[in-house]
């Protein structure tokens, strides 16, 4: 089954309020971008979004350019459902982050929760931040958040790469510089607790390291 096959049919499959990472509210992440100090006309792109909610409490918010891009249809669509008409304020991306095609220094904010720590091989990996290099504008954010050290080591199935602040660090290049990071206890919708490190960095250098 190939990546994009795995993630339609548990989307699929499963409402989303009953998967292992479903947040009523992405509270870690709103708190890592409003640390930033961004404009609500900020781009904010949200990788691996599909389902998420984030997109939601963003418009609440007042953010006015947002992207949300997801390997799913099926995830995008339950998405756009739930805005209703409010959807048509966002850009919908279906992509595979590791040969989308993007725009060039587009983006204030690359968000992502739990897409990364997917990416196993050093190969995928740099491709995923070439991806952000060519997407995010120089000085700009990168939020990510993975499984910490002591999370889970699979996921929906599949083997995950678990990270410190400094792994995440030194796998992400010096193009970026670490600003600030936290620890999340998640409570999956089984009731299993799952330990996750939030990262907030600064995009430094405008060429890949």
């Amino acid at each position: 089954m190939t990546s994009k096959n795995h993630w339609e049919s548990i989307y699929a499959s499963k409402a989303p309020e009953s998967l292992s990472w479903y947040q009523a509210h992405a509270d870690d992440s709103l708190r890592l971008l409003q640390a930033a100090g961004l404009p609500l006309d900020a781009a904010i792109i949200d990788v691996g979004g599909g389902a998420s909610t984030l997109v939601d409490d963003l418009l609440n918010l007042g953010y006015q350019r947002i992207t949300v891009l997801d390997l799913s249809s099926a995830a995008l669509a339950v998405t756009r459902e739930r805005l209703g008409a409010r959807a048509a304020a966002v850009q919908w991306l279906e992509a595979d982050i590791l040969t989308a095609t993007l725009p060039d220094h587009a983006y204030d904010v690359w968000h992502d929760r739990a897409v990364f720590h997917f990416l196993t091989s050093p190969a995928d990996q740099q491709a995923y931040v070439r991806a952000v290099l060519q997407a995010l504008k120089p000085g700009g954010t990168l939020l990510l958040a993975t499984f910490a050290e002591d999370g889970p080591t699979t996921c929906s199935g599949l083997p995950v790469v678990r990270y410190s602040p400094e792994r995440l660090q030194e796998t992400l290049g010096t193009a970026f510089r670490l600003l600030d990071h936290g620890w999340l206890r998640h409570r999956t919708p089984g009731g299993a607790e799952q330990h996750f490190l939030s990262c907030r960095f600064q995009r430094t250098s405008p060429s890949f390291a």
